[in-house]
């Protein structure tokens, strides 16, 4: 681990078997806490290059507890956080709009770490309990077309760094790691970075998996499909801008806000998904659903795909799915 912290200090790359060494060292116990956040400072410092985003991705899903469900196609709806616009839970919501919509999510997130509410949190203050049990959330799949994967009970590695992460505070290469990790490997992914140099790695590392994808990175920093500036859409054959949303209203950040405590981001969430939502959240939960439909249909143009998902978001069926997973 010396040899690996003398580089990064000097500000040099890892290859990507040094960086997949260094996280299976993590993973496994054998890095003390002080050698862990000089690691994810000096990376952090420096920016991760597409060699260490591999190596570590490699190295995680190696350790990751495996999960094979019997389904045939599905999705992760997963940002990476970090963009610190305390937005409402964009990607929770998504999901349970889709499996409403009758598709397959295999949601993987975590506690919020440089944000107020990450998906973990808000689905807990809502009644859902963590498992990691292979028919527990096959059942869950079965009947809600939705399951939850909360990364640190699949991901030694993350459980690991959890409390360090969480005193340090601030977005680490570990929320890079996230959205790409998930240990069922769905067939499609939707996910968005905070960085366009992070969403072109993410399209490389997916694209070399020949899976269905989009990234998204808004210019203005966000993670998340807002209408609020511009957003670059990246996916196997697609490099896109996107601007307005076809409704033509003008978003606000304050419109989407989500909240100032879990408890506010939890009632939000479930009044959105109960078709109780403002105009504005509404648009922006429609316009992710859209980018979602469209990683499964990519003949469909964007105004239909949004058209799609408004009407399911305005239905409020995707509560039932809620309720079905959560008590």
């Amino acid at each position: 681990m010396k040899t690996i912290l003398e580089k990064i200090i000097h500000h040099n790359h890892l290859t990507k078997a040094e960086a997949h060494q260094c996280m299976l060292a993590i993973g496994n116990g054998e890095v003390n806490d002080a050698q862990t956040v000089a690691l994810v400072t000096g990376i952090q410092m420096r920016g991760l290059q597409l060699n260490e985003l591999m190596g570590f991705r490699e190295a995680l899903l190696e350790l990751a507890l495996p999960m094979k469900f019997d389904v045939g196609e599905s999705i992760d709806v997963c940002g990476t956080g970090g963009d610190g616009k305390n937005t409402f839970n964009i990607s929770t919501a998504t999901a349970f709009v889709l499996a409403s919509l009758g598709y397959k999510v295999v949601k993987h997130g975590n506690y919020g770490v440089s944000s107020l509410c990450g998906s973990s949190n808000v689905l807990e203050a809502l009644g859902y309990t963590f498992v990691n049990d292979c028919d527990s959330l096959q059942r869950q799949l079965d009947e809600a077309n939705i399951c939850f994967m909360h990364a640190p009970l699949f991901h030694p590695a993350l459980k690991a760094v959890a409390p360090l992460r969480k005193a340090l505070g601030i977005a680490t290469f570990f929320n890079s790691m996230g959205p790409l990790v998930n240990p069922a490997h769905p067939t499609h992914q939707l996910t968005g970075t905070y960085s366009l140099e992070l969403a072109r790695q993410y399209q490389h590392t997916l694209r070399s998996e020949r899976k269905e994808f989009t990234v998204l990175h808004g210019m203005d920093g966000f993670d998340e499909l807002t209408f609020i500036g511009v957003t670059r859409i990246l996916g196997q054959q697609r490099d896109v801008l996107l601007g307005n949303n076809p409704l033509e209203k003008t978003i606000a950040l304050p419109e989407i806000s989500g909240g100032e405590t879990v408890e506010e981001a939890a009632t939000l969430l479930a009044n959105l998904l109960s078709g109780k939502g403002t105009e504005p959240q509404n648009i922006v939960l429609a316009g992710n659903v859209g980018l979602a439909l469209q990683t499964f249909h990519p003949e469909m143009d964007f105004e239909t795909a949004f058209a799609k998902g408004y009407e399911a978001v305005k239905s409020g069926l995707a509560i039932n799915h809620l309720k079905k997973i959560a008590s």
